[in-house]
């Protein structure tokens, strides 16, 4: 009899569970699934590729497999100028994001729009692509969608990015690689909150706008300023470079950590970095024997650091 009763409770058990679990995770995909995406949930799919955390393409979280975003002041097939125009580009084998592989998550109207006008369901990952952010009416409606250039406009790839200046060029999935990787999220938030936080963080997001985006990085406990409008209070990459290199320098009682290891071996010059030597002279500044820190070196187009400052500029 108790063994009987023992089933029966494990079973009941199994039900609640499994119930709680379909209302906890189901049923909110639905809902996701079903929210129409705002343009910025497209332009940050866009931006960040197919998944920001660990995945089967980057197990180790280097930032590979990720597409650049460029800004276009020229037709990249004509050569002709056009009005700057931010793009996307996935080189060849680059994943595509959740939007462009399964367009019904993009919403009503949205999905409609990128299939019928953006031709994104002619993206080939294999050929690579471009893809850009327009907006078009739907139903009466103004709403944003996404264009497959590449099958609008005949911009390719490798076309697009040889196009384009390094210093028009952003790596900024590959920096929220390195948001993720160091941590950030730990003490950086990317959601105000809707209290007072909209008048300085600014405005707190909609569910629509992480439509497509995986993970979100939200954050776990602020102890440091939300992060999601940052570019936007603050636009100099020359303050975010010597902030990321050692906090100190611009703000003198930051607990935040150092992180000149994300400068790799070289400079952007390609000299070798002498991370003892700018050490011992930062020390000499503080203690008062320096009138001005050592100079910070400027990041390598291909380091870390470049990405993880690309990342932030992003945040608008």
């Amino acid at each position: 009899m108790a063994f009987r009763e023992y089933k029966i409770g494990a079973r009941m058990f199994a039900f609640a569970l499994g119930s709680s679990m379909i209302i906890t995770l189901y049923f909110p995909s639905v809902d996701m699934a079903s929210v129409q995406a705002t343009e910025h949930a497209l332009e940050r799919q866009l931006a960040y590729g197919r998944i920001g955390g660990f995945s089967y393409e980057d197990p180790l979280l280097q930032g590979w497999g990720k597409p650049v975003t460029v800004t276009l002041d020229k037709d990249p097939v004509t050569g002709k100028p056009i009005e700057p125009t931010v793009a996307y580009v996935y080189p060849p084998g680059t994943p595509f994001p959740s939007g462009i592989t399964h367009p019904r998550i993009l919403g009503e109207g949205v999905k409609d729009l990128s299939v019928s006008v953006g031709r994104i369901t002619e993206a080939n990952e294999s050929n690579g692509a471009v893809f850009v952010v327009r907006e078009g009416e739907f139903q009466g409606q103004t709403v944003a969608y996404i264009e497959n250039a590449t099958a609008t406009r005949g911009w390719q790839a490798q076309t697009t990015l040889a196009a384009v200046s390094d210093d028009a060029r952003q790596y900024v999935g590959s920096g929220k690689i390195m948001f993720v990787r160091e941590g950030c999220w730990w003490c950086h938030t990317l959601l105000p909150e809707q209290t007072q936080d909209w008048q300085y963080f600014g405005a707190p997001p909609m569910l629509g706008d992480f439509n497509g985006e995986s993970p979100t990085a939200f954050g776990s406990d602020r102890k440091a300023p939300d992060l999601l409008h940052v570019a936007s209070r603050n636009s100099s990459r020359e303050w975010m470079k010597l902030h990321f290199f050692n906090p100190r320098l611009v703000q003198t009682h930051s607990i935040m950590p150092r992180y000149d290891y994300l400068w790799g071996e070289v400079d952007a010059e390609g000299n070798k970095i002498d991370y003892d030597r700018w050490r011992a002279e930062y020390n000499e500044y503080v203690e008062g024997k320096r009138v001005y820190p050592p100079e910070v070196p400027e990041p390598h187009p291909d380091s870390e650091a470049r990405k993880l400052i690309d990342f932030i500029m992003f945040l608008k």
